[in-house]
This record gives structure tokens, sequence and C-alpha cells, in this order.
């Protein structure tokens, strides 16, 4: 009971609060601390605000939210956006952000709220992706990446290597501190993410490196030099591959005779695996050798689809249909984590700002700090999930709880989720702001 304590908005709040203070950052000539400027930054993405400039004025104008603010995010004092924006424009995004990142996902282990997402001889099985944050003609900061046209323009622009515990049966994704695709990253984008995923990586094993990690991508993955780093790693792989970008592969099995598995659901779903040992990745690295995995799925209205993997994991009769719904959950960091990002509130493809050093980084870390704090309420806080089942969804829970804050002073998100989702029996706060 403990350890659950922390698994609650304000248990998460307080982690993030503390990860904050233990960053120990030079305080510099101003009004506002750290804590208040990093913490309203939360708030922004822990409310769904559209805008900087948007928060500040509700908050200004708005009595309720500005004591609901200190309440439940400890804000005492709240920075205009010109401030705020200046503040985090100079903190170091990795320093700052991956300690609570990293602490929350700790509390998870502790508190066994990650037993269920043990897959495929209990491996975690993470996802990896890059996707667009910015981009514009005219505005850049110093870690903008460049693209050079041909008709002599510049493309500015930031990407970003997102990553996510995720299992084939839960929705509920875990993120992981995501990695800044920057200036220096490379010309081109698979350069970018592949750089990007060697310091990501190496950070998810040195900060787990007991922990059995099975990494699922897209086929830019299905290289040497990024396989080869998952070995070095000890990090488990099931990975795209596709005829068009790996010719030689699919040449070479084309003339082996696979061992091939069927399978039907109780759907009448004919699952087809046809398996190959020991084949070269391609011509250039042929000493380097994967096991490879063709499934073609035939449902009952006739619809074909075809997918193949490669891996290091034997595949058997018994775990061919588990590496399948592996390899397929990459898809999870798509549909639940950019996807929710962009349409669910978090406004992701909105600029917050740009700054002129690490401010759009920044801010995406904590958009992605405030997606896992609701994430890991989703998965183990009872007041919230009651809140959730009544309401329904997500966005429309926000609503209503903005709508809350303004009129009633709530002292935890404990009182608020409670009162939401049992406001039938439950009285509301005593003390109403008017």
């Amino acid at each position: 009971m403990g350890l659950r304590k922390h698994l609650s908005a304000d248990g998460l709040i307080n982690l993030v609060r503390h990860s904050v203070h233990k960053a120990k950052l030079k305080e510099l000539n101003s009004d506002y601390s750290w804590q208040d400027c990093i913490m309203s930054g939360l708030a922004i993405f822990g409310f769904k605000s559209p805008s900087l400039l948007q928060f500040e004025r509700r908050v200004n104008e708005d009595k309720g939210l500005r004591r609901n603010l200190k309440s439940l995010y400890g804000v005492n004092n709240l920075p205009s956006d010109t401030c705020l924006r200046e503040r985090l424009d100079v903190v170091d995004p990795s320093r700052v952000f991956r300690r609570p990142f990293k602490t929350i996902f700790a509390y998870l282990q502790r508190g066994k709220a990650l037993e269920s997402y043990r897959y495929l001889d209990n491996h975690y099985i993470f996802s990896l992706d890059g996707t667009g944050q910015f981009s514009s003609e005219q505005v850049h900061c110093d870690s903008c990446c460049e693209k050079h046209h041909r008709d002599g323009t510049i493309s500015y622009y930031h990407h970003m290597l997102g990553a996510a515990l995720v299992h084939p049966d839960h929705q509920v994704v875990v993120p992981l501190a995501p990695e800044p695709i920057v200036k220096g990253d490379g010309d081109t984008k698979n350069d970018c993410e592949r750089n990007a995923s060697k310091r990501l990586l190496t950070d998810l094993r040195r900060e787990h490196p007991h922990l059995k990690i099975l990494i699922v991508e897209d086929g830019l993955a299905s290289n040497f030099p990024h396989l080869s780093l998952l070995d070095s790693l000890k990090m488990n792989y099931i990975i795209g591959v596709k005829p068009g970008d790996h010719k030689y592969l699919f040449n070479h099995i084309s003339a082996l005779t696979p061992i091939t598995y069927h399978q039907k659901d109780d759907k009448e779903t004919e699952h087809i695996f046809e398996c190959y040992s020991n084949i070269p990745l391609n011509a250039v690295n042929h000493t380097y050798r994967v096991n490879v995995m063709v499934y073609t799925e035939k449902k009952a209205s006739g619809k074909v689809q075809r997918f193949s993997w490669v891996t290091k994991i034997e595949i058997t009769k018994e775990n061919a249909y588990k590496i399948m719904r592996a390899g397929r959950s990459r898809w999870r960091i798509e549909n639940e984590t950019f996807n929710t990002l962009k349409n669910q509130g978090y406004n992701f493809e909105h600029n917050y700002g740009h700054g002129y050093k690490n401010l759009c980084s920044v801010m995406t870390m904590l958009m992605l700090l405030a997606f896992l704090i609701d994430q890991v309420q989703q998965l183990c806080c009872r007041v919230y999930q009651k809140a959730r089942k009544k309401i329904g969804p997500f966005s429309v829970l926000f609503e209503h709880a903005r709508s809350l804050i303004t009129y009633f002073f709530f002292e935890s998100f404990h009182q608020l989720w409670g009162f939401i989702g049992d406001s039938d029996n439950r009285a509301p706060p005593p003390e109403m702001i008017r």
C-alpha cells in the first residue's frame, strides 16, 4: 500500500517535484524558482491547456485555478509565458527529466504494476519510433535539424525518438524519456534516428541493467549496426523487414523451404507462419545471421495481410503466434502514444515556444511526463479509474475537471477524482471559490 500511494497523481507529481529539487539547478536572478517554472510547465500539459499564453491568462483571471494550481502542483508563483519560456530554454532536458521517468518506472516495478507486461519468456517489450515535433522555414534554434532543398531553401525541424513499454493485450503504455533528435545527429532520417537510438538504448540498459528487454521496431531499424548494438546491450529484438528494402534476404529465403505452422482462431482467422533459421542479413554482412518469420493473416472476410520480421529468438510452433503478436505490438507507440498526444488534449503538434536552445525539447519532455502520469493512473489508481468509468472518454474527464477547479478548492487530485467518480453520493468540497 505504501508503494502504491506513489502511483496516484499526487504521489507522481511529488516524485517529479522531488526530482527537480535533486537536479540542483543553479538559481538565476529571478522572482520564480525552478520548481515553480518546471511544475507550471507540467501543469500546462496536466490541465491540457492549448497554449502557454492561454494558461497564464486563465490562471491570472481565475482565482479557483490559481489556488488549485498551488494545491495540486505545488506552484507558488506562476511565471508569465515569456518568463517561463526564457527559463525553460536553458534547462538541459536529459539531465533534469530522465530522473523522474526512471523513478516512476522503478516504483511501478516495486509496486508489481508491471508483472502483467511480461511476455514471451518474461521479456518486457519496448517499442521505438521517431516522430516529428516542429517544422518551419523561418523559426529555428541552435538545436534544430536542417533540411536543405534543391531550390536553396532550408527547412528547420525537431524530431524525437520515442520509446514505450507495450504489451499486445494492454492499451495502456508506459512511456520512457524521449530522446531529442538534434542538429549534428545526421543528414538523413536513417542517420538521425540511428544516432538517437544509440543514446536512448544505452541509457535504457544503464538504468535497467538486469531487465529482460525485447525491442520491436519498423524496417528502418533492421540494419547491421543497429542489430549489433542491440546484441552488445544484451537486448532481444523482433524487427520488421520488407522485400523492397531487404532484397538479398528475401532472395535468399525464396530458394529455401520454410518450416510452416498453421493456426486458426475462434474468429475463423487463419494464421500462417513461414519460418527460416540462420539467414544472412544482407550481402555485405553475410556472417551476421538472423531468424526470419514471414506471416500471413487470412480473415474470414477474405482480407489478407502479410508481415515479416527478423529476430534472434528461435522460432518454434509453440512461440510463433506470440512472436507475431509481439512484432505487431510495435504499433502501440504510434496508436496509443503519438496519436493520443496529438488527438486527446496534449496538443503534441502545437508549438508551445521554440526558444534559442532547448525549449522545444523541454516542452516535449514535460508533455511526455504528463502523459506518463496519466497512463500510470489509468493502470494503478482506483479512484482515477472510477472517475474515468463514470465520465467516459479521457478528454471529457479533463473538461469536467477543469470546470470543477474553477469553482471549488481541491486539496489533492485524490479528492478531485474521488468527487468526480462518486458525485451522486458525495458532497462537493466545502470551500467554494467565488
